[in-house]
């Protein structure tokens, strides 16, 4: 397994403690006893996320456990406020999620680049002692506090954010398509699990157009319970826009195949069935035009209905249908959704 892919981490957040607000009273040579003018303590750091495009992995906070923001300095003398705590930015790749770990809520997403969202807030910095003052008391001998900190412990999780999402079995032949319409390099063979990190390949289209597709590695059934590689890169299929299902040609059943895969997605996430599904049947160079036909056939006669699904037999070996399947799938990214 490529140990620099990482998409899940877990880290304790401690934003930095306000400072306090001063107690001081206006001295000079010309003023012996003045009015009040403390100043505001600065607020603690904040721990902040932020999108970076560059990024494909949380690797580099795997053994950062604990990310730790500055205190806010205490306020001074003549209306002086204390130095802000420095921010704590946190780099992370676009898809990335944040949860409680108490809770397990979601609290934010990044999506975009340089993109930037609060995820523990420091504390307020106290104020001084000049905010104090009134008619009844005109020399106020107190100032706040600055507000402690928080500590609290967060999950961050990366979901591959691509147009196409790549659904088959491990050998379906899903690395071999993503390497003849991108320039990614997925790992081939033929043995299950050789995809173990979703590869990501940018597919040129037609006027300079391009679209972004994910070969996710292999469900098995019960991946939703976790078993294989389950649930780690279902979360994956999550953000794309559309799924393209790979059976290959020589499948013992291709509308089996595909209705267990498509039940791992229901079982996982039910919305994921609201996704735009094209069926894509791979190592179509191993049939002839007569059984070509005749799978199609069983296919329309069993996939009818509310169960309907756009197929299209195609070969990376022989590149047949490569071109209609992308049109067939920049359509689907492309359709209006009611």
């Amino acid at each position: 397994m490529d140990k620099n892919f990482i998409d899940y981490v877990k880290v304790c957040c401690r934003s930095g403690k306000g400072g306090a607000g001063s107690i001081h009273f206006h001295r000079d040579v010309f003023t012996a006893k003045g009015g009040p003018d403390g100043g505001d303590g600065g607020r603690g750091g904040h721990i902040i996320l932020r999108g970076n495009k560059q990024l494909w992995t949380l690797l580099h906070l795997k053994y950062r456990k604990h990310i730790i923001a500055s205190e806010g300095q205490n306020g001074g003398s003549a209306l002086r406020s204390g130095k802000q705590g420095k921010d704590e930015i946190l780099e992370v790749p676009l898809g990335t999620i944040a949860r409680d770990v108490e809770t397990g809520k979601l609290e934010c997403e990044i999506t975009e680049d340089g993109q930037e969202i609060i995820l523990v807030r420091g504390g307020r910095g106290g104020q001084g002692n000049h905010h104090f003052k009134g008619p009844t008391q005109q020399t106020p001998h107190f100032a706040q506090s600055g507000e402690d900190g928080k500590d609290e412990w967060k999950v961050l999780e990366l979901k591959v954010l691509a147009d196409v999402g790549l659904v088959g079995f491990p050998n379906a032949g899903k690395s071999t398509l993503l390497s003849v319409l991108s320039a990614a390099k997925p790992e081939i063979a033929n043995y299950p699990f050789t995809t173990l990190v979703p590869n990501l390949g940018i597919v040129k289209y037609r006027d300079y157009k391009s679209f972004v597709m994910a070969d996710i590695p292999g469900i098995i059934e019960g991946a939703s319970e976790g078993k294989g590689l389950g649930l780690r890169f279902l979360r994956h299929i999550e953000r794309n826009s559309a799924l393209l299902f790979l059976v290959p040609a020589d499948a013992n059943d291709i509308v089996d195949e595909y209705k267990i895969l498509l039940n791992e997605l229901k079982l996982y996430n039910p919305e994921l069935l609201d996704k735009r599904r094209v069926l894509a049947i791979s190592k179509a160079d191993l049939l002839d035009e007569e059984l070509e036909n005749e799978i199609s056939a069983n296919i329309k006669k069993r996939l009818k209905g509310k169960n309907q699904i756009e197929f299209m037999f195609f070969s990376s070996h022989t590149e047949k249908n490569l071109v209609e399947l992308k049109d067939l799938l920049w359509r689907k990214m492309n359709e209006h959704s009611f």
